[in-house]
Formats: structure tokens, C-alpha cells, sequence
């Protein structure tokens, strides 16, 4: 592999990389401090004068993933450098950077990864066929055959790629569909969270970056969406870079790359991958240089503006008349004749997933709600409650229950439009709806979690299912509000970013060079804050501003969308509400559960009595890292014997390389120390349950046996019943780390003659029932009857009287409403849901059954 880049990628063409790199650096960097001046003075402006607009209902979560990982497990991964399949435990932190690990004791010691994946421009793939549709266009000219890519042999009928235009691509495959399934809700959640852009918390770096960037862009003539404006702002860079560089290098290096097919793509996406790298160092570097220089004249700046304020306003505002008067009439011809006839189409093509996609958000948090009081309605104890609000607690950011709601926006299709307004792809607005349905869901549970808990204060035991109906009732209300807001922001948003690049591109050569003229009319002191070219974009935009307000306010009458007309203006009403907006997170588990963790927590510590303190300090900090979706474990899979990464799986299994007999000799005496290191790590660990330790569970990705599966259907009969049954698109998945073990997994090893994993071993009382009488439930609205949905029809969003008591109704008790709620969509693949077990459940059942 280093043969081939070094041999391709010599000094004279490093120094090509190198100046091409400096060139897109220096022009970028001159716009930069351009818009950097003007994004600084908007800020200000914006600071005194203010903004206006609906204010949000719901609470917003400052930190929401502080002290949370969201999701760890094992799978397969291909190794380039020797042509083989080994296992990997994946662990995935807030960051939502993917880390890979030789075996999930590695990762509890604290080892470094073997490598960590930034997802950023990623796109995740599921067949050969779709990685081979991308990989043929590598190297123009050369198609490869479905078939004919012996350098990948995918070692099951279920991979999982990662894949990107410049940067290394990552091969992974796991035995079954679901896995696959949920395995690919987790890599696409990652690729979303780092696609979303940069923070709108900055609000000067943040425009200045982008307004720099697209203005690099259009002066090369690409006007429309790009779909690399993703990552953080080296990343973006880089891109921009490669764009440009790439096809020239490809054009130098390709006629001398030797081999069969398969065998010079393979080479270029080595010699693309190191490039890129080379790339992403030199604009760190340079961009960082940029940004002090700005940083560094910024107090002056503002200095400048807050002196000047009202001048600099008049001479713009002047500016900005002379440049109307000459380009309004030339925009409003071109709106007229281009523009709005398409205006409805895109708007019903938006509207129609992302209303749906927002409503399934509120479907999903509703029947969680009536997951937990259909439990208390049984165990009706705080301790009880809390246990439920500790898993609802992350709901948006468990990306398996998030999925159906984001897969609502996939069918979004701009097919026709796409070419005509320059939209590379739709994929740009179904990433940002995706990451608004994840805020608005996140809004809510916080929301709900901190009227519940201000409410458990103040209220009995009794009380409890009452409680949790009143606030129900008003976080759902507050949610149908702001998700109406969001959607109709989103549709401007969107509706602006086509058609402004195909305004200005089609008016630009006229008016480009009448431009120049119009500097002469700044004063030289504000000439910093005053740019022709943003007043130019701004009176673009303002003359077709109208026409975007008018065709959302008319989509808002129709009932269809359930939207809020803007006559609709909730402010102020709950105000005691917003007065929660400041408290921290709620530690549900440490408030409601803390002697038994502290108890817990009292026998590690004691374990690790020969440890220095920082050990024991970083122990218990690893104890307190929840992790938002459980290890997942899929039904009807075939158990995999190998768990540490040393162990190359049979022939059966996994096909190899032929000639290796030797290797695999030494790797199974390497698989026999692994795994002895692996069984000594669990027992260093321990676990917080005392059971647990005696006969410990085993976290491979394996699956139930038929024959346990048998007994597990037997016992679940012979159980009273207690709990009622979730809704029918729903199943049961196991959580881990209960117990007071907050580590996101414990690998232990079962007993001898036990060989199995997790799920054969019999589950607890309430999941054995809920298994058992999933299906006794014929629709959603019967198994939700007692617990019946707010209203979400069409009328509760026309009329103004409807919502004029909304601040009474908050703090009132809300009547339950007879409208049932409409049967949601299942999702094939990916069902889950959390059922309430009582404290020490799990630990009583596996005394049973020992």
C-alpha cells in the first residue's frame, strides 16, 4: 500500500497538491476577512436592534448527550492490508465519531482504537451493487461488473460500507438482515450529525465561513446546493480543494497506474485517500492563520461599528435603494416567468414527507408515554417512573426508534427540478428535516422530564398515572405549535436555497458589471461593513421573499399539512414553563435510584482497592457513561462462536483467501491469550449485580437458540400477567447495564457447560409477558384506549379559539379526549420499545432459572 502511493505520489506532484492547496487558501482567505467584517456587523446590529418571531414552546436541552454514548457492539470489518474479514467492537461516543477496537476489552481497558471514522461526507451503503455504482466512476472511462471486485469478497449477503468521494472507504458486513437493519440506523445517524454543518451558536465565524465559501463557488460557476458542505470547516476545505485538484491529479497519475481492473481503482482510492489527507492538513493549518488575523482585529472592528452604527445603516440603506432600482425590475421578470409557476410543485413535493416524518415523531413519543403509564398503571412508584424516564430520556438520540420517523423523508424526490435550479441532490434537505424532527423530539422529552419531575415533587404516589397524563397532554400540544413553526421556517429555508442560486446565476452577467459602480457611494471608513455583492444577494432575495411567505401561508390552510396559521401567535403562555428551561438535565437514576448505585458503586470501589485514585475516579466515571441504545441483539440469527478479534471465522462462516493454513494456526493460539485477557478482564470489571457475577451474561452479537426460544414461549404462559402489552409495531429489546452498571457493556463469560448468548437466557417476567401477548392487540387506538392521544386533527390547527386558552389549559387539568389516535405506520425492519421491569426483575428471574 505505501509502494503505491509512494510511487505515485511523489515530491513533484506533492508540491502541485501543495500549490493548488495555497491558491484555493488565499482566495478563500480574502473573502473570508471580507465577510468576516460584515458578519461582525450584522451581529452587532442584531444585538441592539433585535429580532422578532414566534417564540418556542417547548424547552431546549443545552448539553443534551452530556455524559452519554450512543451505542456500542461487534461486527465485521474488512482489513485491507492482508485481504481478510476480522471481528471489531464499534463503539460509538457523543462525538458520534465511529471508533473501532480489536476486541471489546481493548476498549474497556482504555486501549487507543485501531482506527476512528469522521463520518463527515460519508454516505452508508447495503449492497455491492450500489458501492459498485459509485466505485465504477473512481477512474473515468472504466466500469466494473457487478461480480467482478475480487480484491472485496463480502463475507456475508449483509455488508454495511462506508463510502466517499476523496477520503478512505470502510467495508463491514453482519449475519442477518435485521442487524443490518439497525446497524445501518446507527452508521446513518453518525453520517447525519456530522453532514449538519456548523454551529449557528457563533454567529460571526459561522456566516462569514459559509457566505466565503459560496461566494468561492459562484466565482467558479457553481451556483447550486453542494452536497460536501458538510464537516468542520477543514473538512468543507478540503473539498473545496479536491473539486478542483482531483480531476487534474487523476489526469496525471491514471495512464500510469498498472494491473487488472479492480486493481487500479483499488490504487487510486489509496492514492485519493492520502492526497485528501495531505489536503486536509495544509487548510487546518492555513484556515486556523485566517482566523487569528480576524480574531485579532475584531475589538476594533466592533469599536468601529458601535461608534458608526447609524451611519453605516443610512449609507447602506442608500446603497441598497440604488442597486433596487436596478436590479428589481430585471428579478421580478425573471420570478414572473421562471420562478413561480414551480413554487407550489417544490412546496407539495417538501410538504409532504416532512409533514409526515414530524407527525410519526409525534407518534413514537406519544406511545412511549403510554408505554409508561400502562406500567405504573401496575407499579405505580416514583422509583418506577424514573426507571421508564431514564430510557425516554434519550429517545431522540436512539437512532433504531428514530428510524421509522426519518425514513418518512426518504421517498422526498425534486426529480425534473434538479437540472433546471442546479440541486445536486435532495439529499441536502432530507439530512436537515431528519436533524429537526431529532431537536423537536429532544424538545419534548425535556420538556415532558422536567414538568414530571416538578410534578413527582409535589405529588403522591397515587396520583402518578394522573400526572403523567396532565403533562402528556400539554408537551404535546406545545409540541404540535413548534413543530408547525419548524416546518414553515424549513419550507422558506429550503424553498430560498433553490431558487436564490438560480436568481443569481441567471442575473449576475447583466448585472456584475453595473456593481462596481455602486462602491463609489460608500464612504471609505464603512467600505468594510458595506458590500455591493451582499447588498446585490439581499435584494435578490427580498423580491422574491414575498412570494415564499405567501405560498407557505396558503399551504398552511390546508388541513392536510396541519399547520398553524400565522395568525396563530402563542407568547407567554407558560410562563412558570420557561423558568425550567434553566434547570440542569435530570440524573433520573441518581435521584430515584441512588442508595442501590451508591451501594453498588461502594463494591467497585472496593474491588479496585489497590488502584491509585485517578484509576478509581476514571472507573466511576465509566460507570456513570449511559448509553443510549442498548447492545443490540437480533432474533433467528445463528450464534457467532468468535468473539475477540483474533479469531478467523471458518470457511463455513466466512470465505478466505486461499493458502493461509499457517496463518490461522498462529491465530488460534493468538485467539487462545485473547481470550484468557478477556476473561480476566470481566472479572476485574465485575458487575454491580450480584447475580450477575455468579452466572454472568454473554454480549456477543449471537442470537436465541430455537430450543431456548421454546422454553422462553413455555414460561412466558406460565407467568401471571401484569403489564399490558405494547402496541402491535413494537418489540421488546433488552437494556443493559441496569443494576447500577452504567459501563455501556459488561463482557463476561458464562458458565462451561453454558455456551450461549445473552438472549438465551431466560428474560424477565414483564419481557417474557410482552413477547408472549404482543400479538393480542388487533390495532393501535384498542391497546391505547385508556390512555387516548390529544387531538391532531385538522380543526385543532385552524382555529385561533381553539388555542386562545392554551395557558389555561396548561395549568389545568386536561380532560381526556375521545378522538383515538390513528394506527401508525409500522416499520419492517426496526420495532422496539421499552417495557418497564421492576427494580431486581432480572436478578429474581435468573435465580429461577438457574
Amino acid at each position: 500500500m505505501g509502494d503505491v502511493i509512494s510511487s505515485h505520489l511523489d515530491e513533484a506532484k506533492r508540491e502541485i497538491i501543495t500549490a493548488r492547496t495555497s491558491e484555493v487558501m488565499v482566495e478563500f482567505g480574502h473573502l473570508y476577512e471580507k465577510q468576516y467584517a460584515v458578519a461582525l456587523f450584522n451581529k452587532v446590529r442584531f444585538d441592539i436592534e433585535g429580532g422578532g418571531g414566534p417564540q418556542p414552546q417547548l424547552l431546549h436541552r443545552k448539553i443534551p448527550l452530556e455524559n452519554k454514548a450512543i451505542f456500542s457492539g461487534s461486527l465485521f470489518q474488512y482489513l485491507e492490508e492482508n485481504k481478510k474479514w476480522r471481528n471489531r467492537f464499534i463503539f460509538v461516543p457523543d462525538s458520534y465519531n465511529i471508533n473501532y477496537y480489536d476486541s471489546k476489552a481493548a476498549h474497556e481497558r482504555h486501549l487507543h482504537p485501531k482506527g476512528t471514522i469522521n463520518c463527515a461526507g460519508y454516505k452508508v451503503l447495503t449492497s455491492m451493487e450500489q458501492y459498485l455504482d459509485l466505485f465504477s466512476n473512481i477512474l473515468p472511462g472504466i466500469k466494473a461488473k457487478v461480480g467482478s471486485s475480487p480484491f472485496l469478497k463480502c463475507a456475508t449477503q449483509f455488508p454495511l460500507i462506508l463510502w466517499h468521494p476523496y477520503a478512505r472507504h470502510y467495508y463491514f458486513c453482519v449475519v442477518t438482515e435485521k442487524e443490518q437493519q439497525k446497524w445501518l440506523a446507527v452508521l446513518q445517524d453518525c453520517v447525519r450529525h456530522a453532514n449538519d454543518g456548523l454551529s449557528e451558536e457563533n454567529k460571526v465565524q459561522t456566516p462569514a465561513f459559509t457566505d466565503a465559501v459560496r461566494l468561492y463557488r459562484q466565482a467558479k460557476g457553481h451556483y447550486g446546493t453542494w452536497d460536501m458542505m458538510c464537516g468542520v470547516p477543514s473538512q468543507i476545505l478540503s473539498n473545496l480543494v479536491m473539486e478542483e485538484a482531483l480531476p487534474e491529479l487523476r489526469e496525471l497519475i491514471s495512464p500510469r497506474l498498472k494491473g487488472k481492473l479492480h486493481e487500479r481503482q483499488r490504487n487510486w482510492m489509496l492514492i485519493s485517500d492520502a492526497v485528501y489527507s495531505l489536503v486536509q492538513g495544509q487548510c487546518q493549518a492555513q484556515y486556523e492563520a485566517v482566523l487569528q488575523k480576524c480574531e485579532a482585529a475584531c475589538s476594533s472592528l466592533e469599536a468601529s461599528i458601535r461608534t458608526d452604527m447609524d451611519q453605516i445603516i443610512t449609507s447602506k440603506e442608500h446603497v441598497t435603494n440604488k442597486i433596487r432600482e436596478v436590479v428589481l425590475p430585471k428579478a421580478e421578470k425573471l420570478l414572473k416567468v421562471s420562478i413561480q409557476p414551480y413554487i407550489s410543485s417544490i412546496l407539495d413535493a417538501l410538504m409532504e414527507p416532512t409533514s409526515r416524518g414530524f407527525s410519526e415523531v409525534r407518534n413514537v413519543f406519544f406511545r412511549e408515554l403510554v408505554d409508561m403509564s400502562k406500567n405504573t398503571l401496575n407499579e405505580g412508584t416514583k422509583e418506577n417512573v424514573a426507571q421508564h424516564m431514564e430510557k425516554i430520556s434519550m429517545l431522540a438520540f436512539h437512532p433504531v426508534k428514530m428510524q421509522s420517523c426519518y425514513e418518512k423523508m426518504e421517498p422526498l424526490s425534486l426529480e425534473g427540478l434538479q437540472q433546471r435550479f442546479d440541486v445536486s441532490s435532495p439529499s441536502v434537505f432530507v439530512q436537515r428535516a431528519q436533524i429537526l424532527m431529532r431537536e423537536q423530539m429532544d424538545h419534548a422529552v425535556y420538556t415532558f422530564e422536567q414538568i414530571l419531575h416538578q410534578s413527582l415533587e409535589s405529588q403522591c404516589t397515587e396520583e402518578l398515572c394522573k400526572s403523567i397524563q396532565r403533562c402528556q397532554d400539554r408537551v404535546i400540544k406545545k409540541f404540535d405549535y413548534d413543530s408547525s413553526t419548524v416546518r414553515k421556517r424549513f419550507f422558506r429555508e429550503a424553498l430560498l436555497q433553490i431558487f436564490i442560486p438560480y436568481m443569481l446565476k441567471q442575473l449576475s452577467p447583466s448585472c456584475a458589471s453595473e456593481l462596481p459602480h455602486f462602491q463609489e457611494l460608500i464612504f471609505e471608513d464603512f467600505s468594510r461593513f458595506i458590500l455591493v455583492e451582499n447588498i446585490f444577494e439581499e435584494v435578490v432575495l427580498q423580491s422574491m421573499m414575498k412570494d415564499i411567505t405567501m405560498a407557505v401561508k396558503e399551504a398552511a390552510v390546508q388541513r392536510r399539512h396541519n399547520l398553524y396559521r400565522d395568525s396563530i401567535v402563542l407568547s407567554n403562555s407558560d410562563p412558570s414553563l420557561h423558568l425550567l428551561g434553566e434547570n440542569p438535565s435530570i440524573d433520573w437514576a441518581e435521584e430515584y435510584g441512588g442508595a442501590q448505585e451508591e451501594a453498588d458503586g461502594a463494591g467497585k470501589d472496593t474491588e479496585c482497592g489497590g488502584e491509585g485514585e485517578g484509576e478509581v475516579g476514571a472507573a466511576q466515571k465509566r460507570r456513570r457513561m449511559k448509553q443510549v441504545v442498548s447492545m443490540i441483539q437480533v432474533e433467528g440469527s445463528p450464534v457467532l462462536p468468535n468473539e475477540s478479534c483474533m479469531d478467523v471465522p471458518g470457511v463455513n462462516d466466512i470465505p478466505e483467501e486461499d493458502g493461509e493454513e499457517e496463518e490461522e494456526e498462529e491465530e488460534k493460539d493468538g485467539d487462545w491469550e485473547e481470550n484468557s485477557n478477556d476473561k480476566a478482564s470481566a472479572d476485574q470489571n465485575g458487575s454491580a449485580s450480584p447475580r450477575a457475577s455468579e452466572n454472568p451474561p454473554d454480549l456477543s452479537n449471537g442470537s436465541v437458540l430455537k430450543e431456548e426460544e421454546a422454553k422462553s414461549e413455555e414460561q412466558g404462559k406460565e407467568v401471571p400477567q401484569k403489564v399490558e402489552s405494547a402496541p402491535e409495531s413494537a418489540s421488546v429489546v433488552e437494556e443493559k447495564g441496569k443494576g447500577g452498571d452504567n459501563l455501556p457493556m459488561v463482557e463476561e463469560q458464562p458458565h462451561s457447560d453454558q455456551k450461549v448468548s445473552e438472549e438465551t437466557l431466560p428474560p424477565p417476567p414483564e419481557e417474557i409477558l410482552s413477547g408472549a401477548t404482543e400479538t393480542a392487540p388487533e390495532s393501535l387506538p384498542e391497546a391505547t384506549s385508556d390512555f387516548p392521544l390529544p387531538p391532531h386533527d385538522d380543526s385543532g390547527f385552524q382555529s385561533p379559539t381553539n388555542e386562545g386558552g392554551e395557558a389555561e389549559n396548561d395549568k389545568e387539568d386536561v380532560a381526556p379526549s375521545t378522538a383515538a389516535p390513528q394506527p401508525s405506520e409500522e416499520h419492517p425492519k426496526v420495532r422496539e420499545t421499552s417495557v418497564a421491569t421492576a427494580p431486581g426483575a432480572e436478578t429474581k428471574t435468573g435465580d429461577q432459572n438457574q
